[in-house]
């Protein structure tokens, strides 16, 4: 969809589009309301690893600096936001690769102990099928059923953020050419850096090791990244700070980005009259400043962790962000599902899309079907036994969204465009000039070499 008409409005411009104006509202809000949370979510996640150092300065100082720094460099504007991100991107590559790397040599007997693991902790009882609520449910194979259940929900939330290319796609240069190999390198990103990392962490950290669950026991929290707990079983030392260091960067980072996209949502939203017009003004840089204030006071959430443990607060984000996302991820497939009936009811075929989708319309089912159970089902930790607090986390996503759908669609009267009604035509005669006139601009450069292009990217 956003190789075939690129535009600004994100994910509920599709829906609105595609399916139903009160669908794209309620898509618009909660995805606006899940960045509301995950920015929150990543600063108290950065105060959570600076606390590997220090923990006589109070968690609350540092959340006040970290919100304060997010802020002045969202305010200064877009160019200084990319200049400053680029570098942050390039560092995190680095030291993704660098951790591969150091994960396989500490495996391979690369450590100061001279021990080479191999595949000792793929066996019980260091195992990756651990056990999870064994005292409640007395079931030793139904524990480690609702072991790898449970992580499904940090895995969901883990993958969140890689819809981002549908974000910016009304700002990229020729998105025909450049969308679909964005998608593809995704894919392989995550192929190496996701499931790479897990591999790697499994193969040299038990995962009944105890460091693993300090941040769970410990009031204020302490750093539990699998890597720093990998470098101390191995015995290197320092490795373990830089490591931390470098992990309190990359939370930064996200945190930043996330409440650039936090903003960028309310002002488009605003634009296009499903929010206050006053949050439609920018200043002379173009940043929408009063939509920046009010998704800066929500970082407000983070002091939660001053009554409560910053892993308790964690988990209600994670709740909450999860859930958001999944809710928008089953509305982005089903909108995908709704476009692909438009195009055979106008008689247009997928192969003349510039991308099509792979196992289609199968996979998009799948991604449904498959995201709605582990949404439905990833709260059932909550009654073993109740607890408010995380029951409501987990689902109160659910009724919002319903109420946001609901809500504008009986104030508006809106109905469900038919395919052979939805508009598939509208800006792409634009799209297809813009593209052309850029396609002939590069192909007047004449040929380019790998580090020519590049440097014409700086």
């Amino acid at each position: 969809m956003a190789a075939y008409l690129p535009h600004k409005k994100g994910f509920p411009g599709y829906a609105t589009r595609f399916v139903d104006p009160a669908f794209g509202f309620a898509l618009g809000w909660n995805y606006l309301l899940k960045y509301l949370i995950v920015t929150p979510n990543n600063i108290n996640a950065a105060g959570v690893v600076i606390q590997y150092w220090n923990k006589s300065v109070h968690i609350a100082v540092w959340m006040v600096i970290f919100i304060a720094f997010i802020f002045c460099v969202n305010l200064l504007g877009v160019r200084f936001f990319g200049e400053l991100e680029f570098w942050f991107s390039s560092l995190k590559v680095i030291t993704l690769v660098g951790l591969l790397l150091m994960g396989i040599i500490i495996d391979l007997g690369g450590n100061p102990k001279h021990d080479r693991y191999g595949f000792r902790y793929w066996q019980h009882p260091n195992g990756p099928m651990g056990t999870y609520l064994q005292s409640q449910v007395h079931n030793y194979h139904l524990s480690i059923f609702l072991g790898f259940w449970a992580t499904l929900v940090n895995a969901l939330f883990a993958f969140i953020g890689t819809e981002l290319i549908g974000v910016t796609v009304g700002e990229a240069q020729a998105p025909r050419k450049n969308i679909p190999k964005a998608i593809r390198r995704t894919f392989w990103r995550i192929v190496v850096f996701y499931i790479g990392g897990v591999f790697v962490i499994g193969l040299i950290v038990p995962s009944n090791d105890q460091s693993l669950f300090t941040a769970n026991k410990a009031k204020s929290g302490a750093a539990a990244s699998p890597f720093v707990v990998a470098t101390t079983l191995a015995g290197i030392k320092v490795l373990n700070h830089i490591i931390n260091a470098c992990i309190l960067i990359f939370v930064l980072s996200a945190a930043n980005s996330d409440l650039y996209i936090a903003t960028r949502t309310l002002y488009g939203l605003a634009i296009e009259g499903k929010a206050p017009r006053i949050f439609a003004r920018v200043n002379k840089l173009g940043v929408p400043w009063p939509a920046l204030i009010l998704c800066t006071m929500f970082c407000g959430l983070v002091f939660l962790n001053v009554s409560s443990s910053s892993a308790k607060v964690f988990t209600w984000f994670v709740n909450l962000v999860s859930t958001f996302g999944a809710i928008t991820w089953m509305c982005i497939s089903y909108t995908h599902i709704r476009f692909m009936r438009a195009l055979k009811a106008q008689g247009m075929s997928r192969d003349d899309l510039p991308y099509k989708a792979p196992f289609q319309p199968y996979g998009t089912w799948f991604a449904i079907i498959a995201t709605a159970i582990i949404t439905l089902f990833k709260g059932f930790d909550t009654f073993i036994p109740f607890t408010k607090d995380t029951f409501v986390t987990s689902y109160i996503a659910l009724p919002a969204f319903v109420l946001f759908w609901s809500g504008y669609k009986l104030f508006y009267r809106t109905k469900v465009i038919p395919p052979e009604k939805v508009d598939l035509i509208t800006g792409k005669r634009e799209i297809d000039e813009e593209e052309e006139r850029f396609n002939a601009a590069e192909a007047a450069k004449g040929p380019r070499t790998k580090w020519q292009k590049i440097f014409d990217a700086f």
